[in-house]
């Protein structure tokens, strides 16, 4: 079994893991994307909150997740654990709605920085005697924000007690405060919510962690405050309002939290969290419940006598036994009359299952067990589990072993589950190019019928062509110029509608297109406005290249009447020339006769060459408008390559640290020789 030491190497390529997992994208509603999406998440929660922490931080106390579905009696078992009432537990549910991290004192500063959960602001209750002028001075301001020296600011002012009384809290106590710690004394002075104090008999109330429109709000921040609410790690916080902040600025109201809690009844080296129920009706209690899990040192799975053969206990058990963590399981309000049957079952189970080696507790249903009791269990009740977490917290070997197990497993079931990620990418991609595919073809198409009908003179009809007719009997150019550039601009818009028909056809025939339109993307109703400007510059380019052509034929007096000739009698040769096709060969011949046969031959070249240019631009733009929706999915082009190269380092990078290892423990073993060798001499 590997030690868990600073690893470089190892952790670099975990940390590349991670970032290319955090970059995957499934978007398109394919089958599996939506479990892909779960996975995505599952495996950032246990990188980030697990796996990159505790192997950064081997040393690190061992973190017992408390999990399990609703009324199980998690909070009840963390309250008797510690020998006090840390968590709420009651009738209603869900009562556990932000999850309560209990440590030693000495292993605070482990758990209030984001080391773990970086997601979670940290928020807890001072443990003070007095009226709380200590507080004051201990952390960070008042209302809007703690002083820059500030490590954990948090209170709030006017809380309550679950007996309906008011109770004084103190805003911006927490260890850590730096020289500057005494907080701003510009704050809100009624920001309502968590960091009451607790006074002798009454029980921690926590409000509701999103927040109400009177201005709660609670700042646990890394370089900034909340607007309105209480700066920490430094930061202090400004302005009105409710939020968290975090990361620099002010949160929205609503952030998650974890609230810490210290007592030296627990033994260094151990911390419990009682999570939320994992299947609660909240579905945000149910993904953090999950979170928290995959943060876990050691799952504690709490279960009853009446629900132990319930579906999702056992779907945490068989995830537990896919990742190979280390696992507690406990079946809890146990009546006495059928203890030894129920316990019976129970193991039967889980051996079923593969997980009979699993240690298993047992506590029988107690008053105390019930919302209406007193929230703790007694002592004896909970002897077996509570000293078989303080010998794996305090016993090095074990303590090990047990991060050591939960972490490798972790990792190992990395190579299943990231070429699983890189498949679900993988048909992203495809589904992706498959439907741009559809519409560049529509588009290729439209760009082809619109070759084809300008080639035939087709937009020399209707208007245009009645201008032409007239033309020869002292017709005015604008005229025509105008005829021509709104025909033009209608065969465009005729194409470009006849190409999305087909692309949205297309696209309605796809599974992956169930959620993106056509029509989502921006100003797709406004084709012909769009077409018309583009014509309406294609007609300006035109102009002036007719005018400059003209000049050169004034100053050389290449045609016959070049002297006298009009730039937009050229225009609108030219443009009749490019755009009437076999209906106005005369066209062509006119323009030679004014300018020359050469100059007419080049510009007739350069117009054709400008015409080709606009109606490509034309039809790109709109091209690309349609493609915007399937652009704003982000689907990377590479995630599917960068995951299966990532998962290919880490490998690697493991298969080196396991092959040195034997070497690493062999010389330990030698230097422990020679020292006792040493000793020996010596003595």
């Amino acid at each position: 079994m590997a030690t868990l030491d600073v690893r470089p190497r190892l952790i670099d390529a975990l940390s590349v893991l991670r970032d290319r997992v955090d970059a995957a994208r499934f978007p398109l509603p394919l089958r599996g994307a939506a479990r892909a999406r779960r996975n995505r998440a599952e495996l950032l929660a246990q990188l980030d909150d697990y796996v990159i922490p505790r192997l950064r931080s081997p040393q690190a106390p061992l973190l017992a997740v408390i999990g399990g579905s609703t009324g199980a009696g998690k909070s009840t078992l963390v309250n008797s654990l510690v020998g006090r009432r840390v968590s709420e537990a009651g009738v209603l549910r869900p009562t556990t709605r932000t999850p309560v991290l209990v440590c030693h004192p000495d292993d605070l500063h482990w758990f209030a920085g984001p080391r773990v959960l970086p997601q979670l602001a940290r928020v807890w209750v001072p443990e003070q005697d007095d009226g709380g002028e200590d507080a004051y001075a201990a952390g960070g301001g008042r209302g809007a924000g703690g002083g820059p020296g500030a490590r954990m600011a948090h209170g709030s002012c006017a809380g309550h007690t679950p007996h309906g009384g008011h109770r004084e809290a103190h805003v911006g106590h927490g260890p850590g405060a730096g020289p500057e710690g005494h907080g701003g004394a510009h704050g809100a002075a009624d920001v309502r919510g968590v960091g009451a104090e607790r006074k002798a008999g009454e029980l921690f109330v926590e409000e509701e962690a999103a927040g109400a429109a009177e201005g709660l709000g609670y700042g646990a921040a890394v370089g900034g405050g909340a607007a309105g609410g209480y700066g920490a790690y430094g930061g202090g916080g400004g302005g009105s309002g409710v939020g968290l902040g975090r990361d620099g600025g002010g949160a929205e109201a609503g952030m998650l939290t974890v609230r810490i809690e210290t007592d030296p009844a627990l033994p260094s080296g151990l911390a419990l969290l009682d999570a939320p129920d994992i299947d609660s009706l909240v579905a945000r209690n149910r993904e953090l419940a999950a979170e928290l899990i995959c943060a876990a040192d050691v799952w504690v799975l709490v279960t009853t006598a009446a629900r132990y053969a319930d579906a999702v206990p056992w779907h945490l058990l068989r995830t537990a036994k896919e990742y190979d963590v280390t696992l507690v399981t406990v079946l809890d309000r146990v009546p006495h009359q059928i203890a030894t049957d129920i316990s019976g079952r129970y193991a039967e189970l889980l051996q079923r299952a593969g997980l009979g080696h699993v240690p298993r507790f047992t506590i029988p249903e107690l008053p105390e067990s019930a919302g209406g009791g007193s929230g703790l269990l007694p002592a004896t009740a909970v002897a077996a589990l509570r000293g078989w977490l303080e010998r794996h917290a305090q016993d090095p070997v074990a303590r090990s072993a047990a991060a050591e197990r939960t972490a490798a497993g972790v990792i190992a079931s990395l190579r299943s589950r990231m070429p699983a990620l890189a498949g679900a990418a993988a048909a992203q991609h495809a589904a992706a190019l498959r439907l741009a595919g559809r519409v560049e073809e529509a588009y290729e198409r439209a760009a082809e019928r619109v070759r084809q009908e300008v080639a035939a003179g087709e937009v020399l009809s209707g208007d245009a062509r009645a201008h032409w007719r007239d033309h020869g009997l002292d017709g005015r150019s604008d005229e025509l110029l105008d005829a021509l550039t709104d025909g033009l601009t209608s065969l465009l818009t005729c194409a470009v509608d006849e190409a999305d028909e087909r692309a949205a056809e297309a696209w309605r025939r796809d599974p992956a297109a169930a959620e993106v339109s056509l029509t989502a993307a921006e100003g797709a109703s406004g084709a012909g406005g769009r077409l018309g400007v583009i014509v309406r510059r294609w007609r300006r380019c035109l102009e002036e290249l007719a005018e400059e052509e003209t000049r050169e034929a004034r100053a050389g007096q290449a045609g016959e009447r070049a002297g006298s000739v009009e730039p937009e009698e050229s225009a609108a040769l030219l443009a009749t020339a490019l755009l009437g096709g076999r209906r106005a060969r005369t066209a062509g011949e006119n323009l030679a006769d004014l300018l020359g046969a050469q100059t007419a031959l080049r510009l007739c070249e350069r117009g054709g060459r400008l015409l080709a240019t606009y109606l490509e631009r034309a039809l790109d733009g709109e091209r690309e408008r349609r493609l915007a929706p399937l652009d704003q999915l982000t689907v990377p082009l590479d995630q599917q390559p960068e995951l299966i190269a990532a998962l290919s380092v880490l490998q690697r990078e493991k298969q080196r640290e396991t092959e040195t290892e034997p070497r690493q423990e062999q010389r330990q073993t030698d230097e422990r020789a020679r020292a006792m060798q040493k000793e020996e001499v010596s003595g």
